[in-house]
């Protein structure tokens, strides 16, 4: 059985710690605990949910010291990598935050704590609210699907022919993400989850929307403009580890078993 040693991380982490741990694998930890002992790195090194935030140290909420990537780098050797959204040059090096596998099943914590933010910022149900999902994405997909089951009249932005098929198919209205900006009216709620500007900030201006949630990395539109003009405007990343981080941990611990057991 391989040794891991966890790097970093938050809440996700330390149920992911003791799931691996239940499996059988021999788990140490850098960075994750106060009472953490000076330990050996073992055959896998497994990086947080994100890697990193800043581009040059490990997110490391709980670490005393900033733990840098080139730190972990160093200690890469022979040994396996297990990154998100990250990609270590030059190293064996897996980015299980672009496999389906996890990102699929990571999009579930996400959309509920979507949802969760939605009834705790309005004074109206999700029930027939009329409600706008920027991206049909991994997270788009789940989100679109609890929505339509809350009651909610649901419309989709999309790019792609396919998408268009299927957005329609399964029910909801569909909208070209191009004209998300000059139809933001029609909507009470709007869920962003595309990491491109798709909102321009005229579009603020006399807008009905009463809430607009924000789950992209690097974000759709400009927060404070929408706040300028009088809209509840939230940003909100990371929110498996927020919501649901006992959930988001035993699906990353699920994921490096899969990934692990492959490779033996």
């Amino acid at each position: 059985m391989k040794k891991i040693t966890v790097i970093g991380g938050d809440k996700r982490l330390k149920i992911a710690v003791k799931e691996l741990t239940d499996k059988g694998f021999e788990v140490t930890t850098v960075g994750l605990y106060d009472d953490e002992k000076e330990n050996t790195y073992g055959d896998v090194l497994l990086l947080p949910v994100p890697t990193t935030k800043d581009g040059e140290t490990v997110f490391a909420p709980f670490a005393r010291r900033k733990i840098y990537l080139s730190e972990v780098a160093d200690k890469a050797d022979n040994r396996l990598l297990l990154t998100c959204n990250y990609s270590f040059k030059d190293k064996n090096c897996i980015d299980y935050g672009a496999l389906d596998s996890y990102s699929l099943l990571n999009a579930i914590p996400t959309a509920e704590g979507a949802i969760k933010l939605a009834i705790e910022n309005t004074s109206f149900t999700l029930w027939q609210s009329r409600v706008l999902v920027i991206g049909y994405g991994r997270v788009g997909k789940v989100l679109a699907d609890r929505l339509k089951a809350l009651g909610a009249y649901v419309t989709v932005s999309a790019r792609k022919p396919a998408d268009f098929a299927l957005i329609k198919a399964l029910g909801y209205s569909a909208l070209e993400t191009k004209a998300v900006s000059g139809s933001l009216s029609d909507y009470d709620i709007v869920f962003n989850t595309v990491d491109v500007k798709v909102i321009d900030e005229k579009a603020f201006h006399n807008c009905t929307v009463k809430l607009l949630i924000d789950l992209s990395t690097l974000g759709g539109f400009d927060l404070q403009t929408a706040r300028d003009c009088g809209i509840t405007a939230l940003k909100a990343p990371g929110l498996p580890g927020i919501t649901a981080p006992f959930t988001a941990g035993k699906i990353l611990a699920e994921t490096v078993t899969e990934i692990l057991n492959s490779h033996i």
